[in-house]
């Protein structure tokens, strides 16, 4: 187990960010979003290499519950209806200190496959 955890685990009003503060004094405020996509779930993860899934459309999903899982992890339902996704303190940590990268490089494969961050709703 770490010697880092979180002393604080708060959603913003409006469900748009996750606030967590670590026992080492670092703060981050995570977006939704962020979250979503980067979820370490088997959905968007896969079960193997090369299985990564890509998911566009969450620009402005909210969080809408925090579930402790154990003593080690959070596990974070979104109003989309994804909640599978079970974040350890060292991954919400490592996505305080390199969400930006990370998010860019989602970014970047949104933009090479053709999708968006806005959801697209057909015409019916």
């Amino acid at each position: 187990m770490s010697d880092i955890w979180p002393t604080e685990l708060k959603v913003t009003k409006d469900r748009q960010q996750l606030v967590i503060t670590f026992n080492n004094g670092e703060s981050f405020t995570l977006s939704a979003e962020m979250l979503r996509v980067l979820s370490p779930s088997a959905e968007v993860q896969g079960h193997g290499p090369g299985q990564k899934v890509t998911v566009p459309g969450k620009r402005n999903v909210a969080i809408i519950s925090m579930t402790p899982t154990g003593n080690y992890a959070v596990r974070i339902g979104f109003d989309d209806m994804h909640d599978t996704g079970i974040f350890t303190w060292s991954y919400l940590r490592e996505l305080g200190e390199r969400g930006e990268e990370l998010f860019a490089a989602y970014e970047n494969e949104l933009r090479e496959k053709g999708m968006t961050r806005d959801t697209s709703e057909k015409p019916r």
